[in-house]
């Protein structure tokens, strides 16, 4: 590995630590972010299902969220084992690339070590959607302790309460779940490092860029941030 390699793997970790800090945030470019303005959504519906006895389509939408962390934990792991295999098939990767005149060749111990590397990377987007999904687990369970609509007018405060327990536990099921999707849209960009050094660091700015659109400037969050436009 070259100096240029140690520089584009720690501007990977810069880039992944300051999206993760920016989002977490409540207000950054004077603006609110995509993940903030979701968690007062889950907020409201949540307090909003306090006025309903019929609650199947809350538990729609938990199943919905439990399905989503398990598809993605489960696609984690594929990851993983695929990284494993290509461990397997280092002699014919490498003859690959020597092939490609585009690609920076730094022999086999650099190859696997790029390798450990990306499989580390599935391994805790893995642990993160495994985590993700035991909260939501713990959310439902939460969400099936509110109290029936007539408890809560006679205990408004009791109420409230077991809402603001349940949303707690929901909002940091999300925030795990992002960090595991984080992981998995990091990982595109750190695909550049195995072609070379400096198409790593564009693939990590680039990826950057975009969740930073998206979190900010994206029409998702345009339409939870504005209000609707009047009816005609």
């Amino acid at each position: 590995m070259t100096i240029l390699d140690y520089i584009a793997l720690c501007l990977f970790g810069v880039l992944w630590f300051a999206f993760a800090w920016i989002t977490g945030r409540s207000r950054i470019f004077a603006r609110t972010s995509l993940t903030q303005a979701m968690a007062e959504r889950r907020r409201q519906w949540i307090m909003n299902s306090l006025g309903r006895d019929l609650k199947m389509i809350d538990t729609q939408i938990m199943s919905g969220l439990q399905n989503g962390t398990a598809f993605f934990a489960s696609t984690s792991i594929l990851a993983i084992g695929g990284c494993f295999a290509l461990l397997g098939a280092t002699d014919q990767v490498d003859a690959v690339f020597k092939d490609l005149p585009f690609i920076v060749q730094g022999g086999r111990t650099t190859f696997e070590l790029k390798v450990f590397v990306l499989t580390a990377i599935f391994g805790y987007s893995f642990f993160k959607f495994g985590w993700s999904y035991r909260l939501f687990n713990y959310c439902t369970i939460l969400f099936g302790a509110l109290p029936m609509a007539d408890e809560a007018r006679r205990d408004p405060e009791g109420a409230a309460r077991a809402a603001e327990l349940a949303i707690r536990m929901n909002i940091i099921a999300a925030s795990h779940f992002n960090s595991g999707l984080r992981a998995l849209f990091m990982s595109i960009g750190y695909l550049g490092w195995f072609a070379s050094p400096y198409l790593f660091m564009a693939t990590s700015l680039t990826v950057f860029i975009v969740l930073l659109r998206r979190q900010f400037f994206s029409e998702a969050r345009l339409a939870l941030i504005e209000s609707p436009p009047p009816a005609p």
